[in-house]
């Protein structure tokens, strides 16, 4: 992408002013995204970009600047200009470590890279998606249908002696139905996404996951409106761990713990949770959406187990806030793209699996909501207080799943929910998202088995 020579006297020019630690990160990115809707495609792009960020630290000030001109000239000038932000007195030592190409061996196997595969062939998806969808019933009105698919190939080269390559494929195909009465209207989605080539999206279950969609748009179209008080929330596995990853997760990271902006800062060894909570955020399972070989600071990916059995073991850590904490990194420096500053961001973070089998958690729930789709939410990492839609729901009475209910929305703080959860699943899974922070929108997968908190507020239209 860029030769050994170049990058060294770009990270050189970068410590002219006294920087401690330079480095460079090379981005070549190819997209394609293609959007099926009313029945036709209606929108195909395709995309390339290139660019290179430079960022330089001293002590605990940073730095940050990025640039599409690769020649040397131009990379230089931004190298200089960057440093020149600095404070402080020229060095003439400009000290950077003899680097040594790293060869990356991939953990997630590629067969079809995306872009060689006919649009035809993706297109065929789109549509057998989209009959899916129309016709599982009368009330469904529209079906919109995504596939998006990227391959990225970054150059991470710093002052210590980094110098590394990585090439990372991903795949999404995002269902979304709507249903409708004439007066109400109801969409159920399914975006299931991997670090894959094509070949994970042609062995998708398309009736699954179509008909997924449809049945959730249609079963809330028929709903009753949701209770409002204090309840036993049953929160069911894979894309459930959305709560867990806005309300937990973004206060696990050293972005908001190396400011104290944090419920958990200054808590490892502490009991922060209920016994049966393990949460791990793990980089490395083959193929799943949110893992890397290495992180976009070129450290390789990690399993980082954060609290187990309830106590806090850890935190996710970049390399600049580890400087603030004292604190090697752990993998988990992440960006969008070259236009961002990497920061400590998630991977795949889970809640582990414990004991209790999902007929079992509904069977000793005398009465509460049953959340099998989480939506969309908000959480305060400061103060960890939430608040999430819920996509698909249902109450629970008598121990048995009862009637759908629409319009639920779960409020609480996350440090709180954590410590009510008193009961745990066995049935672990994960779900594909993407999750916007200081440094982008980057792919994650939360994840969780399914789990029962003892009380969380429920915001709903009747009063029980």
């Amino acid at each position: 992408m860029l030769n050994k020579a170049l990058i060294e006297n770009v990270l050189s020019a970068a410590l002219t002013t006294g920087g401690d630690f330079s480095e460079v990160f090379v981005e070549d990115r190819y997209t394609n995204n293609m959007h099926h809707q009313a029945g036709k495609l209606e929108k195909s792009l395709s995309g390339r970009d290139f660019g290179v960020g430079i960022r330089i630290f001293k002590g605990l000030q940073s730095v940050y600047a990025y640039t599409n001109e690769f020649s040397e000239e131009g990379l230089l000038k931004a190298a200089k200009k960057a440093a020149e932000a600095l404070q402080g007195a020229k060095s003439e030592e400009n000290i950077i470590l003899p680097m040594e190409k790293e060869i990356i061996q991939t953990a997630h196997p590629i067969q079809f890279m995306p872009n060689s595969v006919e649009k035809s062939r993706k297109l065929a998806v789109l549509r057998n998606a989209n009959d899916i969808v129309t016709n599982y019933d009368p009330s469904i009105s529209q079906a919109i249908v995504r596939l998006v698919d990227e391959e990225q190939n970054v150059l991470i080269a710093n002052s210590e002696g980094t110098f590394v390559e990585d090439k990372r494929v991903r795949n999404r195909l995002a269902i979304a139905a709507i249903a409708t009465d004439g007066t109400d209207m109801q969409m159920g989605f399914y975006g299931p996404g991997a670090l894959q080539g094509f070949e994970f999206i042609e062995g998708l279950d398309l009736n699954h996951y179509a008909k997924e969609a449809a049945r959730i748009a249609v079963t809330m179209l028929h709903a009753d409106p949701a209770p409002s008080g204090k309840f036993p929330v049953i929160i069911d596995n894979e894309f459930g761990g959305v709560i867990f990853h806005e309300a937990c997760g973004h206060g696990l990271e050293a972005a908001a713990v190396a400011k104290n902006n944090s419920v958990f800062a200054n808590k490892v060894g502490e009991k922060v949770a209920s016994d049966l909570v393990t949460y791990i955020d793990d980089g490395t399972i083959t193929n799943e959406w949110g893992s890397i070989n290495i992180d976009d600071e070129g450290e390789k990916a990690r399993k980082n187990v954060l609290i187990e059995n309830g106590i806090l073991k850890g935190y996710m850590i970049d390399k600049f806030n580890g400087r603030r904490m004292g604190a090697e990194s752990t993998g988990s420096g992440r960006r969008e793209s070259y236009k961002f500053a990497p920061t400590s961001r998630m991977t795949n973070t889970y809640v582990a699996p414990g004991k209790s089998t999902p007929e079992e958690i509904i069977a000793n729930t005398e009465y509460g909501i049953y959340a099998k789709y989480m939506d969309g939410g908000s959480v305060n990492p400061s103060t960890g207080d939430y608040n999430f839609a819920i996509n698909e729901a249902y109450l629970v009475k008598d121990g048995k799943i009862d009637k759908p209910i629409k319009g639920a929305t779960l409020v609480g703080n996350g440090a709180k929910t954590i410590q009510k959860v008193d009961m745990v699943g066995n049935n672990l899974g994960h779900g594909a998202g993407m999750c916007g922070a200081s440094s982008g929108s980057i792919p994650v997968n939360v994840g969780q088995p399914m789990l029962r908190v003892s009380e969380i507020t429920v915001g709903g239209r009747e009063t029980k």
